[in-house]
């Protein structure tokens, strides 16, 4: 794609609140997945309602009624104390000797959407909201320390690969080991894999 036709998403549009006005504004939303579909279109506004997650629309300034992507943001934690050696080995190598503690705070990734009208072609429009939330906790207009991002990724090669080139590490190191830790039968899929961003590392 020409860089000069590239869509940036802090040119090209608008970040708002999901709120039952843009939801009857805009048409519908749809990133082709089933379960991120139902969420966006039936639990995303009581979500809200509730306080338990806030969810943002990225809108397409040149056609105003289409939305090209959705996240929804909740406040969490990394509580060290409830995870295994290892993987609290991995979460706390970056922090400082004396300031290493039991719990860290962080920003859940519920749910990350593309609209399959905007994805491919280029564009990086995930990538790029990834990015965007990284400084956004970055900031210093953020009322809040925030050290990590953490998401539980649906646990298939595709979404796997998106986070891990967009700089997220498995908390466990293998599938057996997260397994293990969430002490599943054998005939359970582990379904997501939990991944995380320190935002101190570069």
């Amino acid at each position: 794609m020409d860089k000069d036709n590239c869509f940036i998403l802090e040119r090209d549009t608008i970040r708002k609140p999901y709120t039952l006005e843009v939801a009857e504004y805009c048409n519908s939303f749809s990133c082709n997945d089933k379960d991120l579909d139902e969420f966006f279109e039936k639990d995303a506004l009581l979500y809200d309602s509730e306080l338990l997650g806030r969810t943002y629309a990225w809108i397409d300034l040149s056609h105003p009624t289409n939305i090209l992507a959705m996240i929804t943001l909740a406040n969490d934690s990394v509580k060290a104390k409830l995870i295994t050696s290892s993987a609290r080995n991995r979460i706390q190598r970056g922090i400082n000797n004396a300031k290493r503690g039991m719990n860290y705070p962080a920003v859940l990734i519920g749910r990350l959407g593309v609209s399959e009208n905007y994805r491919g072609k280029g564009m990086n429009i995930g990538s790029q909201i990834l990015n965007y939330i990284k400084g956004w906790f970055r900031s210093e207009d953020n009322k809040t320390g925030c050290r990590f991002i953490v998401v539980d990724a649906y646990n298939n090669e595709k979404t796997l690969h998106f986070y891990k080139k967009n700089g997220f590490k498995p908390l466990y190191k293998t599938e057996e080991e997260e397994r293990a830790f969430l002490e599943l039968n054998p005939e359970e899929p582990l379904e997501t894999r939990f991944m995380f961003f320190d935002l101190k590392l570069k």
